[in-house]
């Protein structure tokens, strides 16, 4: 058994790798993330996942509903980390399977792949925490400055973490931009991850998050015709049913952190997609309480539930 395959079972239990195992993982991982594009292309049939959140013990209910990788091919949409009390063997399980199985995952980045945000949200205190020091939590940072923005499938699905820009009418313009950068306050890149649809804007509209923007399903419709893709697939969203479609289906936003924050009641959804691109949608429950481990301390503050 390679170091690899015995670091992926010793997460798949949720027991931390040594942080020099995490250091030589996430150089491994720069390699190939470097030469991923902003508009990753992915293969049918694909798996895609909205956020996970550090919600270890959920995600196993995740693969054991949507199969293993690699036999699953999966997409995962962004925001591993924050919130929940296992934001440091999520990110690290999803990063040694990319490593181990380059073209059968594919991470893209969320809003909360950002220095800024983990040092609110709970993954900066939980590296700490476990480690005694930053140096985990710089080597997974600087990892999510090579994440891709955004995934193709079969040139037909747009995915992104969280929707669209005023900037940004076709995907060429997406190819362009230098994502190895923290996630900016503004302009196209932050866009991406952070922007929602909503139903009573009309056009473009600002956003109560404070960054990123509102649109509405006329910006969907233009931006899909455009670009001639069929619907775009993005998460960010606490969805209670696990998934939603707006806009006539134009858009889907999908959920995969069950009972967010351990409190909000939610089911979670993954969205399957089979070589012809023919959907299902297959929702989970969280994982029942005696097969979770004990967390040392309460999840991170709220914002946006």
């Amino acid at each position: 058994m390679s170091d690899l395959d015995r670091q992926i079972e010793q997460l798949k239990n949720c027991e931390p790798l040594k942080e020099s195992e995490v250091k030589a993982l996430c150089l491994k991982a720069m390699e190939i993330l470097v030469e991923e594009s902003n508009v990753q292309r992915v293969d049918a049939p694909v798996t895609i996942c909205g956020d996970i959140h550090g919600q270890f013990y959920d995600m196993k209910e995740l693969f054991k509903v949507g199969g293993d990788c690699p036999k699953t091919n999966y997409l995962f949409l962004g925001d591993f980390v924050d919130r929940g009390f296992y934001s440091v063997e999520t990110f690290l399980l999803l990063l040694a399977l990319k490593v181990r199985y380059p073209d059968r995952i594919t991470l893209i980045r969320g809003n909360h792949e950002s220095r800024q945000i983990t040092q609110v949200y709970g993954f900066y205190d939980e590296c700490l925490r476990k480690y005694g020091s930053v140096n985990v939590w710089r080597y997974c940072t600087d990892i999510f400055d090579y994440l891709s923005l955004s995934a193709l499938i079969e040139n037909k699905i747009f995915s992104v973490h969280g929707g669209l820009s005023p900037a940004i009418t076709t995907l060429d313009q997406i190819r362009t931009i230098d994502r190895k950068q923290e996630v900016p306050h503004d302009g196209a890149m932050c866009d991406l991850l952070w922007s929602d649809p909503e139903d009573i804007v009309d056009g473009w509209g600002l956003s109560p998050r404070g960054a990123g923007f509102l649109f509405g399903g006329s910006v969907v419709t233009s931006f899909n015709h455009t670009n001639n893709i069929d619907y775009i697939c993005r998460a960010h969203q606490l969805v209670m049913e696990g998934y939603k479609w707006m806009f006539n289906n134009q858009i889907v936003t999908v959920w995969s952190a069950p009972n967010y924050c351990y409190r909000c009641g939610n089911v979670a959804a993954i969205l399957q997609l089979d070589e012809n691109l023919n959907k299902q949608f297959c929702v989970f429950d969280a994982a029942p309480q005696e097969s979770r481990g004990n967390p040392a301390k309460k999840p991170a503050p709220d914002y946006f539930l």
